[in-house]
């Protein structure tokens, strides 16, 4: 074993850049194979990968195997914070709306607002889906709003594909626009052009995931019976989308066409209802439907709005100037709560170098477990439960009990997200992912139709937009300037691919099964949701060549 030496990635281990790119993808390949064909449990398929991509790190690219286990244990890690950690505590909060009352109330407002489930889709899916996805992010939009749906009469698997599906609208631009901002970051790209260019096509592709959602519930008949509704829902929130991509900046996208979206359908629903109201399964939601007044609706979303609350605080510039670190270069003073902010390096950090062509110089991999408590979702989601008891005054022994349920139910999809988060990490640090964005970006001229290729496999392989940012952006931008394209409009276009795939990421995956308790039930979602997601891959592919070429 060898210790304390850097290690530089190699990207072509066969000297033919395609025979390569078909060695990484073999883990890859035995994933979906277990996944789908044989149906394996997500634990188990991402125990499998794990296995297949330390024998091809070790074999082809030569990785030491000090480095193999120190990628795997940091992915290991980070599948439990901030992943888990965050879904655990969200699955926690709903349930403890549902042990004390509250989310009854909570479905029978949003069926005051309509009765009928392709409109609940819009408001919960889509709309609501996306504001969480703006202030929250990291799994905790999809966990809420499938659970939401099942209370509200869903079938589990058709409310976690259609969250899935539904969250692609905001995927690009959660928690404050991150997955915008660190690739601008990394690139010297202006975040700001980098957002628009990100609206050229996703604008349009979000005005197709409000009527495919509704198809995905009750097909076309249901497009036609609620196409005014959807026009407003998708149109509403697709014009406020642009405005704030093109004149403002990619932070509060999500949250401020959320509010547009909910608000502007809730008031046409006003003047306009469905001829043909299709009800959810759960008839028990029709009753008392005007018994709510406006003091029950607000006390039953109290622990909701305090988790926006809080969220929406933690990503304040000026909360964010308090938690942080010291920049020598810029005269920057560390933050009154930096010190609060705890990190902890592993034994590899440092230890595995990226080299040309995915950076210009030799640059040593940064491998550092950073607990930061006053900037996590999942301590705002923490701090939403904690006030809730304290102010609702829930037993202790509700409390266990809602903890002792959330821990059973979430043992197998927290194996899950650790098992595919470690392949994730070994594909990283082996060069492996790297090989595949070489591979693509082999094609040329025609690149721009791959480059959302590249964001899509990122974020299948880590379950984020701003980690696949990170691994591609910079690749995205050289490829760019070798070709002579705008590198803002191929960085732009990994992060709508990226965006694309959350909905087949199998950590995504992992998160919708545990909200609906379809436990072990991974494929199934994957089935559900792998067509739309490479239909508007192709659609996002051929949309970007075409820019490219004007």
């Amino acid at each position: 074993m060898i210790l304390n030496i850097i290690w530089e990635q190699q990207y072509n281990p066969m000297d033919n850049i395609w025979l390569s790119a078909g060695i990484a993808a073999t883990p890859i390949v035995i994933f979906l194979i277990s996944l789908v064909i044989f149906k394996l449990k997500g634990y188990i398929a991402g125990g499998l990968s794990i296995i297949s991509a330390s024998i091809i790190s070790a074999i082809f690219y030569k990785m030491p195997i000090d480095k193999i286990v120190g990628a795997t244990e940091q992915g290991i890690v980070a599948g439990l914070w901030p992943v888990a950690s965050i879904v655990v505590a969200a699955i926690f909060l709903y349930k403890l709306t549902v042990k004390i009352g509250f989310f009854d109330v909570m479905k029978q407002s949003i069926s005051s607002i309509s009765p009928d489930k392709r409109i609940q889709v819009l408001i919960i899916a889509f709309s609501f889906n996306a504001f969480l996805e703006g202030a929250a992010g990291f799994g905790a939009p999809v966990a809420i709003t499938a659970a939401i749906l099942v209370g509200l009469g869903f079938k589990p698997l058709q409310a976690a594909a259609v969250c899935l599906v539904a969250n692609i609208s905001g995927g690009a631009y959660g928690a404050m626009g991150i997955p915008v901002t660190v690739p601008a970051n990394l690139t010297d790209l202006d975040a700001l052009t980098l957002g628009k260019n990100t609206s050229l096509i996703l604008c349009l592709i979000t005005i197709i995931v409000t009527f495919l959602i509704v198809f995905m519930i009750d097909g076309f008949k249901g497009i036609k019976e609620t196409f005014p509704a959807i026009l407003v829902s998708g149109g509403s929130y697709t014009i406020t989308q642009f405005i704030f991509l093109n004149f403002v900046g990619p932070e509060l996208v999500n949250v401020s066409s959320a509010i547009v979206s909910l608000l502007s359908l809730i008031l046409f629903l006003k003047f306009w209802k469905p001829k043909k109201i299709l009800f959810s399964e759960n008839k028990v939601l029709q009753k008392n439907v005007e018994s709510l007044t406006t003091k029950k609706i607000i006390r039953a979303w109290t622990p909701f709005i305090l988790l926006t609350l809080f969220v929406t605080i933690l990503n304040t510039a000026f909360f964010k100037q308090l938690v942080q670190g010291a920049n020598p270069k810029t005269g920057q003073k560390a933050g009154i709560l930096n010190s609060l902010i705890f990190n902890f390096p592993f034994y590899i950090n440092g230890e595995v170098s990226r080299i040309s062509p995915i950076v210009k110089e030799p640059t040593p991999i940064k491998a550092i477990f950073s607990f930061a408590p006053f900037t996590s979702t999942t301590s705002a989601i923490v701090l939403a439960a904690i006030l809730t008891v304290i102010f609702f005054k829930v037993k202790n022994r509700i409390v266990l009990l809602t903890l002792k349920e959330t821990a059973l139910e979430l043992w197998a999809p927290i194996l899950t997200i650790c098992s595919v988060l470690g392949f994730a990490y070994i594909s990283t640090y082996s060069g492996m992912s790297s090989t595949l964005g070489l591979a693509f970006a082999n094609t040329g001229k025609i690149f721009p139709l791959f480059s959302p290729i590249l964001g899509w496999i990122g974020v299948f392989l880590t379950g984020s937009v701003v980690n696949s940012g990170s691994l591609f952006a910079g690749l995205q931008s050289v490829t760019a300037t070798q070709i002579g394209v705008d590198p803002s409009l191929l960085v732009a276009s990994n992060i709508i691919g990226g965006a694309i795939a959350k909905m087949i990421s199998p950590q995504s995956i992992a998160v919708a099964a545990a909200a609906v308790g379809l436990v072990n039930r991974d494929s199934e979602i994957f089935a559900k949701t792998i067509k739309w997601s490479v239909i508007l891959l192709v659609l996002t592919g051929v949309l970007n060549l075409l820019i490219t070429l004007r």
